[in-house]
């Protein structure tokens, strides 16, 4: 039976139940899935090097035919490397894999052709190239390639997808008899939008994006499914402007009050002038007749935090509550305390809802919730459920922005507008984003940025060591605490081996404390322990009863101790850049220099996570690191789209496909101005696509 774009991959040829788990696990269910999965790059004949011709150091292509392969045993003794030798009529070049070496050995065939990818460098006298990419060509595809020119797609994969033969040649295989199901694809653009930006209809796209006749097809197959995700991207930011527009008018913040003003001189330093002149914009925002809605970008240190409460001061004064939203129950707790710390004696009612409360407490905080006694409401997501009824909400505060679905923000400002208030709504970020990146990410928000860190402070200076450093690394922590300083070590902790991780950081704790630093204060802190146990450990090391905290990523954000000198993070390969920069932000916030270590293993990097802990040591500047961090990860990862609300993006690159973006989002707003509820019959497969794959991205309004 001929297939459609619905059909289970498991009917294809040559698939079947049991091989098609295997696609499933990386979502690809249905034909329309598969035509979904676009390559990562093209081989083509004027881009190859031939093997003779290899230069040092740089990252080349080369098409060969395997000559020979085989494990080696390491001088060590332990373990084995596999070395395969690759050949073209040229010379020949050794390909070096340490890791998976049993695998690889049965996965290649003397005389089989492949086109490899990586950079070159020498092992003696021999030139080699380690871990590389590698695609396999059929004799037909090699015959092709040679002497035709043809552009051969190349599919991402992995060793789990080779295993079952779903290399680059398995999906080209499968895609190619495909590509008459393209003619059943739906159009989604109205013609008036392709025209005046000369994208290629939809069908014609898939059919190029695979398997393009010319350089030229490609390029314009790219540059459609580029824009088109973009373009949906826009019209989410399109929509929330114009439904922020449509709504009622915000509350005007008249007055700035006594205790704000009073809290501003009795601060313990001076506040900064990129502090001052975000204060401005925020004032002139709460005085306005239009809901304020601001993202305040500040990197790690920068003293956002101020800020927000400043803001939260100025909406009590006026007679209205604040809601202080953070990601996680620990860093919720954070806030509350520096809350009650900064307005302790201003009659200022801070409460904090968290999860593990005692029903009569909870009861308790909802009453005076409910009944105006409480002025700030600080918790997680939590505190906008149904239970939850504020009297007089006139202000959103939500910490780390991108952790939080633009569904949640909507319904927040719902629950005040029922009552008949529109509150302003300020979202901060230690994540920094370029200008322009914000823009179109959060594009219903004004941005405000904290350039500037308070005076004072020393840059802090970074180091990459490895595990033989560790018995000098552990000396220089004993003599920072004998000068009384302090020192986190930090573990990972990623959710797909939660339990091995937790158990890493406990084990790690028992050693340094029983044997290590046996004759110093240490704690524990990980994200399993109660509230009651985390706070206490807090307290003990902010008042400085601890010498060292031994961490998981729980203190990541919004943990403040001046005192703390000395960061060290634990397998940090296994951190992205912003990650290892929010957490080398937890030091460098007093007076005294700051130290931030990269311990890493005893095993060679991969090139691309050495360059990025490299990164770490060069520079602290926040945005260059986000933006390098975009490089390396891409948005979707940097992002967390599922988190975010962002719809994810296959091709279309923000960084890099700025001016895509900008006619993109021309298209969109003008869309949204002509047509703000989609009803034109030329807008239906705009409004088709919204609906199904893009409004459960946030709340439509008046779409829908």
């Amino acid at each position: 039976m001929k297939p459609n774009l619905q059909s289970d991959v498991k009917f294809l040829p040559g698939i079947g139940p049991k091989r098609s788990e295997t696609l499933y696990e990386i979502g690809i269910v249905t034909v329309w899935d598969l035509l979904n999965y676009f390559p990562r790059r093209y081989l083509d004949r004027t881009n190859i090097s031939r093997i003779g011709q290899l230069r040092i150091a740089e990252a080349a292509t080369v098409v060969g035919r395997v000559e020979n392969f085989g494990l080696i045993k390491n001088k060590s003794g332990r373990g084995s490397r596999f070395r395969l030798i690759l050949s073209d009529d040229t010379g020949s070049i050794n390909l070096i894999w340490f890791q998976g070496a049993q695998f690889y050995e049965k996965a290649f065939e003397i005389g089989e052709v492949l086109a490899v990818y990586g950079k070159v460098d020498f092992y003696g006298r021999e030139r080699q190239i380690t871990h590389p990419e590698f695609d396999r060509l059929s004799d037909e595809e090699d015959e092709n390639f040679l002497h035709t020119g043809t552009i051969i797609p190349v599919y991402p994969s992995s060793e789990a997808l080779r295993r079952k033969w779903f290399d680059s040649r398995g999906f080209r295989r499968l895609i190619k008899p495909l590509l008459d199901v393209t003619e059943e694809i739906e159009e989604t653009l109205p013609l008036e939008i392709r025209e005046k930006y000369k994208l290629l209809n939809r069908a014609a796209t898939y059919r190029q994006i695979h398997f393009p006749l010319t350089h030229d097809n490609l390029h314009k197959a790219q540059e459609r499914i580029k824009f088109e995700e973009l373009f949906f991207l826009q019209l989410l930011m399109a929509f929330r402007k114009s439904q922020i527009h449509a709504t009622q008018k915000g509350i005007v913040f008249e007055k700035v009050g006594d205790k704000t003003k009073e809290l501003v001189d009795t601060l313990p330093f001076q506040l900064t002038e990129a502090q001052k002149n975000v204060m401005r914009e925020i004032r002139a925002d709460m005085k306005s007749v239009h809901p304020m809605n601001r993202l305040l970008q500040g990197d790690v240190g920068s003293g956002k935090t101020v800020v927000a409460i400043l803001t939260m001061l100025i909406a009590v004064e006026n007679g209205f509550q604040t809601a202080f939203m953070a990601p996680t129950e620990i860093l919720a707790e954070q806030h509350y305390y520096v809350l009650q710390e900064y307005l302790w004696g201003m009659n200022v009612h801070v409460v904090l809802l968290k999860g593990g409360q005692k029903k009569s407490e909870r009861e308790k905080i909802l009453h005076d919730i409910q009944t105006h006694q409480a002025d700030i409401v600080v918790g997680t997501h939590a505190i906008f459920q149904e239970q939850v009824e504020f009297n007089k909400l006139g202000l959103i505060v939500i910490d780390e922005q991108h952790r939080f679905g633009v569904m949640q923000r909507a319904e927040m400002r719902r629950k005040s507008v029922e009552k008949g208030f529109n509150p302003d709504v300020l979202v901060m970020t230690a994540t920094p984003i370029p200008r322009t990146l914000a823009m179109s990410l959060y594009g219903d928000l004004d941005i405000s940025i904290i350039g500037e860190l308070p005076t004072g402070r020393k840059p802090i200076k970074t180091a990459l060591r490895r595990e033989d450093a560790r018995d000098k690394i552990y000396q220089f922590i004993r003599d920072e605490i004998k000068k009384g300083r302090q020192c986190y070590i930090v573990y990972p902790l990623i959710e797909t081996s939660e339990k091995t991780d937790l158990k890493a950081a406990t084990e790690a704790y028992e050693k340094l404390s029983s044997k290590t630093f046996s004759d110093l204060r240490l704690g524990l802190l990980h994200g399993k322990m109660k509230s009651a146990e985390k706070q206490e450990t807090m307290t003990l090391f902010k008042n400085h009863k601890l010498d060292i905290l031994v961490s998981t990523t729980v203190i990541e954000v919004g943990v403040n101790i001046p005192n703390s000198t000395i960061m060290v993070i634990e397998h940090a390969e296994r951190f992205g850049l912003t990650q290892l920069h929010q957490l080398r932000g937890r030091v460098g916030r007093g007076g005294e220099q700051s130290y931030c270590i990269l311990l890493v293993g005893k095993d060679r990097l991969m090139d691309e996570t050495e360059q990025r802990l490299k990164i770490m040591e060069e520079t602290t500047d926040g945005f260059r690191i986000a933006e390098e961090d975009l490089k390396l990860r891409g948005p979707g990862e940097f992002f967390g789209t599922k988190q975010s609300g962002i719809p994810e993006l296959k091709l279309a690159h923000i960084l890099y496909d700025q001016d895509i973006m900008k006619l993109a989002r021309t298209a969109a707003f003008e869309l949204v101005k002509t047509d703000p509820q989609l009803r034109h019959v030329q807008n239906g497969g705009v409004r088709k696509k919204f609906e199904t794959e893009y409004k459960d991205k946030m709340e439509l309004g008046s779409v829908g």
